[in-house]
């Protein structure tokens, strides 16, 4: 028998509709996957040949359950010269991509039946995650017509007594938004008021189009106390299959969440951490980061446009990550669910994208821009092609 944390899972729907998509390709499909939540950009050179370098030194051992030191080092400064927040690289912990430093942090501070914030739209894993731990997850809705931009006013008629935890993901996944400053330093200050940790998912970092960003572990050493900041190496410098992510906490959290990665994973790949180490420290990582950045800028520029043209259909222009969200309830309405409006996509205009129900937002759609401009303009005219067969049918 299953135990009953686990009877409740259900796989990712984004690796599924992945899945799907290579596999009809492969079956020789015409299809134009949006599903995708990784870079289309190939993991720069100077990356990976620091990881050949560290596997020809024979750096395949075991390393500290909390990272190498030196990478810990670079994240610090890293964390201090860009982030503006001081953790010590004995606040750091390095692990296996930031889904698993997530795990970890729910693991290390939820009880049964605490309860957790969460913003939604929202990261699929978020509440499997939250659950697997024992925790809650209580949704706070976030309006379409406000940008889905959580404000302090939202979160307020969900605190109770039991509220442990906020889960922010800004850049968001789905929608891309963005917390501006002062809302954020709200936020941050209701948290530190009602006793309230902060998730503080800040993968999309490098990808704001407009606007800036800010880790909120930035803005004070009371909120800095209460935040656990989470980031990968995953989208910034598309090195999604490395699993490399890293989570800084103060430091008594940080000794619990290395002594959970050694019990569970022992360490990040070796080697792998050797060429995250070269992605902080190479200088000519930031020409990387940036040629993609405005690559992605362009793209959704061109994904907005199109969409926008798509009669019935409602969009919301993300600010960052490389996600756009359209609201598709006209046509969802038709079929009965996003659910089959992305099926009926796939074996009629062989386009692959993910319902928005697997974020919380029954009737949207997720499409990533991670493909190039003429694979987009292609793919969004089979969207609309296929709409218009269904609204004539």
């Amino acid at each position: 028998m299953l135990s009953e944390r686990v009877k409740h899972i259900k796989p990712a729907p984004t690796l599924a509709l992945t899945a799907r998509v290579n596999q009809l390709k492969a079956q020789g499909v015409d299809i134009i996957g949006f599903g995708a939540g990784e870079p289309d950009f190939d993991t720069p050179d100077f990356i990976k040949e620091a990881c050949i370098k560290a596997l020809r030194e024979g750096k395949t051992k075991y390393t500290p359950s909390a990272g190498i030191l030196p990478l810990r080092e670079a994240l610090s400064e890293k964390l201090k010269k860009e982030n503006r927040v001081e953790y010590s690289p004995s606040q750091i912990v390095v692990t296996a991509g930031a889904k698993m430093a997530l795990y970890l942090v729910f693991l290390a501070v939820l009880n049964e039946g605490d309860e957790v914030l969460l913003p939604s739209p929202y990261w699929v894993s978020y509440p499997e995650q939250i659950q697997l731990c024992g925790g809650k997850p209580v949704v706070v809705p976030l309006s379409e017509d406000k940008g889905f931009v959580l404000t302090a006013e939202d979160l307020l008629p969900y605190i109770t007594e039991r509220t442990r935890m906020l889960v922010l993901n800004s850049p968001s996944n789905p929608t891309g938004a963005v917390v501006p400053p002062k809302e954020l330093e709200r936020i941050a200050q209701l948290c530190v008021e009602r006793r309230i940790f902060i998730v503080s998912d800040e993968c999309y970092e490098a990808f704001v189009y407009e606007g800036e960003f800010v880790s909120v572990a930035s803005l004070s050493p009371e909120v800095r106390d209460i935040t656990f900041t989470v980031n990968a190496f995953s989208k910034t410098f598309s090195m999604t299959g490395w699993r490399v992510g890293y989570v800084a906490s103060p430091e008594p959290f940080a000794r619990v969440i290395a002594d959970l990665n050694s019990q569970t994973l022992s360490n990040a790949t070796s080697f792998a951490q050797y060429g995250a180490l070269e992605a902080l420290t190479n200088p000519q990582a930031r020409s990387f980061v940036e040629k993609m950045k405005e690559t992605f800028r362009e793209r959704r520029n061109t994904a907005l446009r199109l969409l926008s043209q798509i009669p019935h259909v409602k969009v919301v222009k993300p600010s960052g990550a490389f996600y756009i969200f359209p609201n598709f309830r006209y046509y969802s309405s038709l079929l009965g669910s996003d659910l089959a409006l992305a099926d009926y996509l796939v074996e009629k205009g062989r386009v692959a994208c993910v319902p928005g129900s697997a974020f919380g937002a029954e009737g949207y759609l997720r499409l990533s821009y991670c493909l190039s401009s003429q694979e987009i303009e292609e793919g969004i005219g089979r969207i609309k092609e296929a709409l218009s067969q269904l609204l004539h049918a």
